[in-house]
This record gives C-alpha cells, structure tokens and sequence, in this order.
C-alpha cells in the first residue's frame, strides 16, 4: 500500500520543503509577548496546511495560553488502528542574532541542511507526518490507519496547558499509538528510537540586599551584594566531584541497571568527537564521578545555571552595589524524582546557604516529569521496520538528556503507548543560532513515517 505513497513523496519533495519553508517564516516565539500574533498566525497556517493534506475537522482550539491545533482523519473506524502525532509549532527566541549567517526566519539552504529557527525543533520533525499523510491522500490512497493530530504552541514554556487540555479531550483523543517526532538520531546514517527522557524543575531564584543601588565607595565593605550573594549559593550548589549537593537531591534517584549501563556502553559515542563537532570547548567537565559522558547527558540527575542578572553590564563602568541579582536555574530529572519535591528541597537548600543580609525569593517556573518507555511494545517494533526501511539502518535505543513534559501527560491520560521517532541530528544547534535540519533526513523522515503507518496497520 506504501508503494504508491513514497513514489508521491518523491517526486514532491520540492513542494513539501516549499511548503516546510513557508512554515518556518512565521517567528512563533512562544516565550515573548509581542510574537502572540505569530503565534496566531502559525496555528492558522497549520489549519489550512491540514486541511489542503486531507485531515478532517482541522481547527485551532483555545486554551487559557496558545491555541492548540486539532485535525484527524478516521475513516476507517474500528477496522484499523489510531495514530496520535504529536508536535508543536512554537520556537525559541533568535538571541544572539548577530551570530545567525543568514536570517533566521528566512529559511536557507546551505550544504544539503535548511536553516532557519524551528527547522529541526519542531516545524521540520512535524512537517514530515503531515507530508506522509498527504501523500497518501494525493496519489490516491487513504492513510492506513486512523489519524489525528495534536500540535501545540506552548513546549518552549514547559506546555502548561497540554495536560488539562489532553485530560479534558481525552475521549477526542483516544488512540491506539501516539507518535511524536521530536528528538535527534546519533547521526546521518544512524536513527534512534529514544526510550527515556528527563524530567525538570527550573526556577528563578531572586536576591535582594539594599532597597536601592548603591555607590561602591561610599558603601562598599558595608552593604551587602546579593551578587556576591548569588554566586557563593551557586558554587555551593556542586562540590568537588561534579556532584549536586543539595539534601536529598539523589534519594529518589531510579539507579541505571547493569544491563542499560552495557547497552548504552554499546552505542557508538565518541566523547572526543562529541566535544570538537558539537560543544566546542577546551575540554568535557569531568561532571558526576563514576558514569561515562553518555550517561550522564542522558541518564543522569543534573543541575545547571542559565543566568544571572543585576548590577550593571552596559558600556563603561558603573560603581554600583546593586540591590537585586536573580538567578535562572534547572535541574533534569530521572525517573521516580518527583519534580515538585526536587524544587522545594532545593528551595530549603538555598535559604540555608543565603546570608542573613540578603532576602531570597526562589520560584519554580516550569516542571515536568522523566519517562522511560517499554522498548518492546508492537507500537516500538513497528518503529525499528519502518526505520529499517526508510533510513536502510537498524536504529539504536537511547535515551535522552531532553525533556518532553507531552511524553507523560499522554501516557498518563490516555493509557497508550509513546514512540519517539525522530529526524534531526546532534547538530542541529537546538536552541541556538544557525539551528538548521539535514534535508535528506527531512525526505526520509517522510519515507518512514510512510513506512510507520504501513506497519501499524498489521498490527492486532
């Protein structure tokens, strides 16, 4: 039944990149007030787009944040299995623009990659199932299965309305297998089924010292600095060996048996390699004593500091004590560390290590919770063929450093198996300038979603 299906997609895919392109015009940044109009846009986009593939009922449905997009085709009712796709259309701010070499909402081709923010994260990995799906209808055929879609417009702000919504929509939603591409392969010529991901606590910690800014020499050795504050509580925050120090941090900690330690010994990670190409400093951390690089990008509890702001930073100098300093930190979790529970211990922890001449104020901003799936489901073995098929590789399982707060809302609320199949690369500069997507794993990535629903479909 694919035949015809991948015969369609490859003699579209200029037209499925056209289309991928016009998608990652819209600057859908979730994170900034003045893109909600975008936000906006990219969900219409996204209806229409799902609409003109063949999908029924397409619409932009509300939520108390960013629209959720829904579309589904079911005509074959009970006769054959349910697909649920997950995605979002929401992306990440462009800071630092000057480092982008072309404009970053203005996809660009350079040697065989797109680049443009969202091209791997998430509006490249989406695209392909909706061109899947649309080439099925076009060379004259139905999809396989039943499909749906859910597209969200808020995973860079930690999806907070997706549980109440997929809770509320449960029965809407009801499926057999719930798919989400959203992750990378270990490289062009190797997929990977990822099985874990980690949880998360981030939050902002706020320090303040005197009711205003003060001058350094007339106040200096007296007044208290919530910077020099801020950065004794942070390097308390790990000691010697690269470990988190806050009480308890490690108590629920689900320890990684043996036989996961030698399958992830197994996997092709070349630490030096993964230093030059992709972290580009001097050297690795030496990080939690006792586990290899892999693991602890991937399986281990970590704690890391993204900001810190106050005082004065600008042009020149400013003898400024200032009065406040905040801080911006996360902590990615395993499973059985409840997320909730992780931040108030390292609310505790922080007051203890705070002067008595600073007030500290910590807040938790976003939360989610680790997951790890069984790898040996029908849903994940019709994963391994389709990957088999459209890359022409046997894929690794492995698990993720990342976290994807969806992958337990939808087990949790709809009691189906999760399958993470994904298309972009380590590369892809996620999050950062110059994010791009391999064209020839855009095209594959279509091939295999082809290839996934042919194998639901002989699935019991």
């Amino acid at each position: 039944m694919s035949q015809t299906a991948l015969a369609f997609a490859a003699d579209h895919r200029r037209e499925n990149l056209e289309h991928l392109s016009d998608f990652l015009r819209i600057p859908s940044v979730s994170t900034q007030a003045m893109h909600r109009p975008d936000i906006d846009r990219a969900a219409a986009w996204l209806v229409s787009r799902l609409q003109e593939a063949g999908l029924e009922h397409a619409q932009a449905m509300p939520t108390a944040g960013h629209p959720i997009v829904y579309a589904e085709w079911t005509g074959h009712g009970e006769k054959a299995p349910t697909l649920l796709i997950y995605g979002h259309y929401d992306v990440q701010p462009t800071d630092p623009e000057e480092e982008w070499l072309s404009p970053p909402f203005e996809p660009t081709i350079r040697a065989g990659n797109v680049y443009a923010r969202g091209a791997s994260d998430d509006k490249g990995q989406l695209y392909t199932h909706i061109a899947a799906v649309e080439a099925f209808f076009r060379a004259g055929r139905q999809p396989p299965v039943n499909v749906k879609f859910i597209v969200e417009g808020e995973e860079e702000i930690g999806s907070p309305n997706l549980g109440f919504f997929i809770q509320q929509q449960a029965k809407r939603l009801a499926c057999d297998t719930a798919l989400i591409s959203d992750t990378a392969m270990l490289n062009a010529d190797t997929p990977a089924i990822i099985y874990g991901v980690r949880g998360l606590s981030y939050a902002e910690i706020e320090i303040r010292g005197p009711k205003s800014d003060l001058h350094s020499g007339s106040y200096g050795g007296v007044a208290p600095n919530p910077l020099q504050a801020a950065v004794e509580i942070l390097a308390a925050l790990h000691d010697e060996q690269g470990r988190v120090t806050i009480p308890g941090f490690y108590d629920k900690v689900r320890p990684l048996s043996e036989k996961e330690r030698d399958s992830l010994a197994r996997v092709p990670f070349d630490a030096q390699r993964f230093l030059r190409e992709e972290i580009r400093a001097p050297a690795l951390w030496s990080g939690e004593a006792g586990y290899t690089p892999l693991e602890r990008i991937s399986a281990r509890p970590t704690l890391e500091i993204h900001g810190i702001a106050g005082g004065y930073t600008g042009e020149g100098g400013k003898t400024v004590i200032p009065a406040r300093a905040t801080i911006k930190l996360s902590m990615r979790l395993v499973p059985d560390q409840a997320p909730l529970e992780v931040f108030e211990l390292l609310e505790q922890y922080v007051q203890q290590l705070a002067p008595p001449t600073v007030k500290v104020v910590t807040r938790l901003l976003s939360h989610a919770d680790a997951a790890v799936i069984d790898q040996d489901t029908p849903a994940m073995r019709a994963a391994v063929r389709a990957y088999r098929n459209g890359f022409g590789a046997e894929p690794l399982f492995l698990r993720s450093g990342g976290t994807l707060p969806v992958v337990t809302i939808l087990y949790k609320n709809l009691h189906t198996p999760v399958v993470l199949m994904g298309f972009g690369l380590p590369d892809d500069n996620l999050h950062a300038p110059n994010e791009k997507l391999y064209l020839e794993n855009f095209y594959r990535g279509v091939d295999t979603s082809i290839y996934f629903m042919d194998e639901l479909a002989q699935m019991p």
